[in-house]
C-alpha cells in the first residue's frame, strides 16, 4: 500500500495511466512485463540506484506510462538529462504530454545507437530497462546487451523483473549480475538487477 495521498487530479491521472497501460498490454502482452504499472515502492528503489551528473544522462528503455520516469524526476534527475525510449507511438505521445521537458524518443531500444543522439554516446550514467527481456530468446537478449553497450560501453544496465531468480542467463550473455533490490510490496513482488559486462565485475 502506498504512503502517498492522492488528490482528485492525481488520482484521475493514475486511472488514465492504468487504462492506457492495460490497453497496451491487451494489444501486445509480450511487450509488457506486467498487466499493471510498477508500484511507488519499486519506482523509488530504481531511482535510488540511478547515477547521473552534469555530463551524464539517464536513459530509460520501455517507459510505459512513465511511473518510473516520474520517480526519477522526483529523485532529482533533471528533465533535460532524462532520455526515455518508447517503441509504441501512442505511449510516446502520452509521455511527451505528461512529462514536459523530458526527452521522449519514439524508437526501438534494440537499435539504441541510432535512436539515442550520437552526442550522448558514452555519456550515459545509468540505463534502466523496463522491457520483459526474460520472455525473449537469447539471441534477442544478446542484441539488447549489445545495443546498450554501443552507447554506454562497459556500463551495463538496471533491469526490473518479477522473476524470483535472475531473469537473464547472465553467464551465457557474458555478464556479471547482482540483485540490487527486492520490493515485496510491489504487485507482483519485483527485483532490480544490475548487469554489467563480466570483466567489469
Amino acid at each position: 500500500m502506498s504512503d502517498i495521498t492522492m488528490g482528485p487530479q492525481r488520482a484521475a491521472g493514475n486511472v488514465t495511466n492504468a487504462g492506457l497501460f492495460f490497453r497496451r498490454w491487451l494489444k501486445n502482452p509480450l511487450q509488457m512485463g506486467s498487466v499493471i504499472p510498477s508500484s511507488p515502492s519499486l519506482c523509488r528503489r530504481i531511482a535510488r540506484l540511478t547515477e547521473h551528473g552534469p555530463d551524464r544522462v539517464v536513459v530509460e528503455l520501455g517507459a510505459g506510462t512513465g511511473v518510473i520516469t516520474r520517480a526519477l524526476l522526483a529523485a532529482g534527475v533533471p528533465a533535460e538529462r532524462l532520455y526515455v525510449v518508447e517503441i509504441v507511438p501512442e505511449m510516446a505521445e502520452h509521455l511527451r504530454q505528461a512529462l514536459p521537458g523530458v526527452n521522449v524518443l519514439c524508437g526501438d531500444a534494440f537499435d539504441l545507437a541510432r535512436v539515442l543522439p550520437a552526442a550522448l554516446h558514452g555519456r550515459v550514467g545509468t540505463a534502466i530497462c523496463g522491457i520483459p527481456l526474460v520472455l525473449l530468446p537469447i539471441e534477442q537478449q544478446r542484441r539488447f546487451v549489445a545495443a546498450v553497450d554501443a552507447v554506454a560501453p562497459g556500463l551495463g544496465f538496471l533491469l526490473y523483473s518479477y522473476c524470483i531468480t535472475s531473469p537473464l542467463p547472465w553467464q551465457a550473455l557474458g555478464l556479471a549480475a547482482k540483485r540490487e533490490a527486492w520490493t515485496p510490496l510491489n504487485l507482483p513482488p519485483a527485483s532490480v538487477w544490475r548487469y554489467r559486462p563480466a570483466e567489469q565485475r
